[in-house]
């Protein structure tokens, strides 16, 4: 099974391009700063995975994902090569986007970023900006089923 899940942050903000043909299709590129769990003192605390997504997935990403922001990817892995104008061969590893969400509020995620589309916003939790839980109404105990 080739399943990668990853959270972490945008290194810069995310190149897309539109391929050639009757029906262009986008593919949005990106890099993740994703920390490590346990570093030994002196090395490297994240590692920075290249992404691709496409289509649909490629055209949100390119327009709201900014240098930065924390977010969830879940997809696999995909290596390749190709020869350089050098002559040299080059061996790339992707990880292919299958799915992607914001992975932070939007207080965390500030001002400057642009309002989400309204399928994002039907999916949020029930939280305010300070990521409190929502206040429960008084005199609701005796219709809530786990109390």
């Amino acid at each position: 099974m080739n399943t990668v899940v990853l959270v972490g942050r945008l290194t810069k903000d995310p190149e897309t391009r539109y391929t050639q043909g009757e029906k262009p299709m986008a593919i949005t590129r990106y890099t993740l700063a994703v920390d490590r769990r346990f570093a030994r003192e002196g090395e490297q605390t994240a590692d920075f995975i290249p992404c691709v997504s496409f289509g649909k997935s490629a055209e949100f990403s390119g327009k709201y994902f900014t240098k930065g922001m924390r977010v969830s990817v879940r997809g696999r892995i995909q290596t390749g090569s190709y020869t350089n104008r050098d002559g040299v061969k080059v061996y790339t590893t992707d990880v292919v986007v299958e799915d992607q969400e914001f992975a932070q509020s939007r207080g965390e995620a500030g001002e400057a970023r642009q309002e989400a589309p309204q399928e994002q916003e039907e999916r949020r939790e029930p939280f305010t900006a300070s990521n409190e839980f929502m206040k429960i109404p008084e005199g609701i105990d005796e219709e809530l089923p786990f109390v």
